[in-house]
């Protein structure tokens, strides 16, 4: 299980995770508590100016200012921001899942079959689930 140290302990700046280190050892847990708590809290900071964006694209359209140009305008700046928003919503569902996998001690190994997901493929995409054949299988069968 992972130490909870990880949340704490101290990293330098640029520090990127070794093959020589043990896998998912505090500093490698520790650098990515760090990326994805980092991405969450851009994704939340987001969120709350993509509301205020639309409260007040949709108080401007409600106000009546503007013509209709402006107007269909602002019904798509809405959308777009909404889509946005639905896109960052989905995102940070999976941060959260992998900050769980960190603190139960799973994070960096397959959800298909434990074993290592890879330090590469971690740092390359921190919210990765499987291994790279693990994944590529999966994709085949979708399609």
């Amino acid at each position: 299980m992972a130490t909870k140290d990880y949340k704490t302990l101290e990293i330098p700046a640029k520090y990127t995770p070794k093959k020589s280190e043990p896998y998912m050892c505090p500093m490698h847990l520790a650098y990515f508590y760090r990326i994805l708590n980092t991405q969450r809290e851009e994704l939340l900071s987001e969120r709350d100016e993509v509301l205020s964006a639309v409260r007040l694209a949709d108080k401007t359209n409600a106000a009546g200012a503007g013509d209709e140009s402006d107007n269909a305008t602002y019904n798509q700046d809405i959308t777009m921001d909404l889509r946005m928003s639905e896109r960052n919503n989905k995102l940070l569902q999976k941060i959260d899942a992998a900050l769980d996998r960190i603190a139960n001690g799973t994070f960096g190994f397959s959800v298909v079959s434990g074993d290592e997901i890879g330090l590469q493929r971690m740092i390359a995409r921190p919210l990765a689930t499987m291994t790279i054949e693990e994944q590529e299988e999966y994709e085949q069968r979708r399609n």
